[in-house]
This record gives structure tokens, sequence and C-alpha cells, in this order.
């Protein structure tokens, strides 16, 4: 289902065999929680609950939290970074990162060396962050020792944070879920990722017009590959940070849950919220076998 038209110069490009294969994967599914509904994906906090512990001594980045569920009778959890936008911190997000957690991710919310880094230095941190949590995540010490599944990795941010995101996918293709919030970046041209990406715009975002931002962004992903993009009906690009938005808010964190939850945990009862136009977006588009 198409909102926008994607030009007669977009072109289907082929996925490598490994691409395929990886996302092939995807129906070996790690089931956590209830049967979601949009009520439950929309409510402040998920079915589990969930504690934070910071960083110490963060390694090639600036500081993080790291969110996760204190449930230890349900196996391990995928881990997703969680990526501020240009100018913000950790905290801003924080409510994002709770909301995630609690739906069964352990998330790590990301400082970066300078407020001021561009995206892609900031895909780099992102990368180092989640390399970090991983091995802490081993040690017997560490308060979500033995929490984290290593294999179910994924990449999360807003605006900046956003086109770091897309840096990361692009040079991690082991990760198994991006979700692009408003993205900003100066490439648009991202032939090359091969990690099921959901884009999430806002309709009235004049930050990161979509038209410049989000919408090419998801016109240069190869065809085949799983991806979506969802735009939030009278959003702006701060929505995700004010506190006010709280309609805004829980569109954000419902669509972003369910794509984790169905490429990260590979759970199928997830595919409707990612796969269908709603009353709360101005635009949606998805492609790719899933």
């Amino acid at each position: 289902m198409s909102l926008f038209p994607l030009g007669s110069a977009f072109q289907p490009r082929v996925l490598s065999a490994v691409a395929l294969a990886c996302i092939t994967g995807i129906a070996q599914g790690q089931v956590h929680g209830p049967d979601p509904t949009v009520a439950s994906l929309e409510a402040a906090t998920g079915p589990y609950a969930v504690a934070s512990a910071k960083v110490g001594s963060p390694s090639g980045y600036g500081a993080a939290t790291v969110f996760y569920p204190t449930v230890r009778t349900e196996g391990q959890f995928g881990v997703v970074v969680l990526a501020p936008g240009f100018l913000a911190i950790q905290n801003y997000y924080k409510w994002l990162a709770e909301r995630v957690a609690s739906h069964g991710f352990v998330v790590v919310t990301v400082n970066f060396n300078s407020v001021f880094d561009q995206p892609e230095p900031r895909g780099v941190q992102m990368g180092k962050a989640l390399q970090q949590v991983v091995s802490l995540s081993k040690t017997m010490t560490t308060p979500y020792y033995g929490v984290v599944d290593v294999n179910r990795q994924a990449a999360m941010g807003h605006s900046m944070g956003g086109g770091g995101t897309l840096a990361a996918s692009r040079d991690n293709p082991a990760l198994k879920a991006a979700v692009a919030l408003a993205p900003w970046h100066t490439t648009k041209t991202w032939a090359s990722v091969q990690v099921p990406t959901l884009i999430v715009a806002d309709q009235k975002d004049n930050i990161a017009p979509n038209d410049t931002h989000s919408i090419p962004f998801y016109q240069s992903f190869n065809a085949a590959l799983p991806s979506a993009y969802i735009e939030l009906a009278g959003a702006d690009h701060l929505c995700g940070i004010q506190i006010s938005a709280t309609k805004c808010k829980n569109s954000l964190a419902k669509y972003s849950i369910a794509w984790l939850k169905r490429f990260v945990d590979g759970d199928t009862r997830y595919t409707p919220f990612v796969k269908g136009a709603a009353a709360d977006m101005s635009a949606f588009e998805t492609r790719g076998a899933y």
C-alpha cells in the first residue's frame, strides 16, 4: 500500500544470499509477554518490571544507562541501543527506554562524546555501546548479568540519532532490526542496508522534512528488504521528547515496540501492527516479505 509516490527513478535491487538467509531466519521467534493489542502497546508500561544501571566506564562514547526486565524465568532478551538527537541527551528518552524495556528488551540509552556529533560518529558510538554492554552482561557482578541475548541486537534513534541508526545498520548487518525516528542525515541513499528498518516520520516535521530525509531514505532501501514508512498524523519533529505530547508518544512507542518485537524477537504476533495503515498515520508504506 502506497500513500506517496515512489517515483519512476526507483529501481528494485537484489539482496545478497547472506542477507536473504538472515531475513528468513526471523521465523524462529522468541515469544515474550501476552498477545499484543493496541491498548497494551499504547499503555505507559508493558508486562515486565524494569530496573536500570549506569555503565561505569564508557568506552568510545559519552555515557550509557541500561534498562532491563527484572524477570529471570523467561530466558534472555534482545538488546537495543537508543540514541538521542542533536543537542539532546539520554535522559530525554528515558520514558521510551523504560517503555520498550517493559515489553521484554534490554535498552541502552547513550550520550555521545559531544552533543554536536554528526550522524556518522553517532552510528560508530552506538555500535561501541552495544559491544560494551553485551560484554558487561557476561560479567557476574553486572546487575543485568545473563539477561542479554547477544545474538539479538538492534539500533534505534531520533533525529541525528536516527541518522546514526541508519549508519549503524549499514555498518553492522548482523543487527536484527533498526528503528529510525524522524531521522536526519546528509546521506540520502541507503541501498546497502541489510537490516529490517522502520522509519517513523512526523507529518509536520520542519527540522528533518520528510521530503528530504525520511522519504528518500525509505525509497533508497533495497526493494526486497523488510521495511516500512510510518508517518504520524499531526506530529512534529520533537514529539518524542515533549512532555505534553502523550498521543504522539504513544503512537511512536507502539510502532517501535511492534517492529522490534517482529524482527528482534521474530514474533509474528506483532506483524499486523506494522503492516497496515491506521488512524494515527498520515502516510504508510511497507515493502519486503514479512
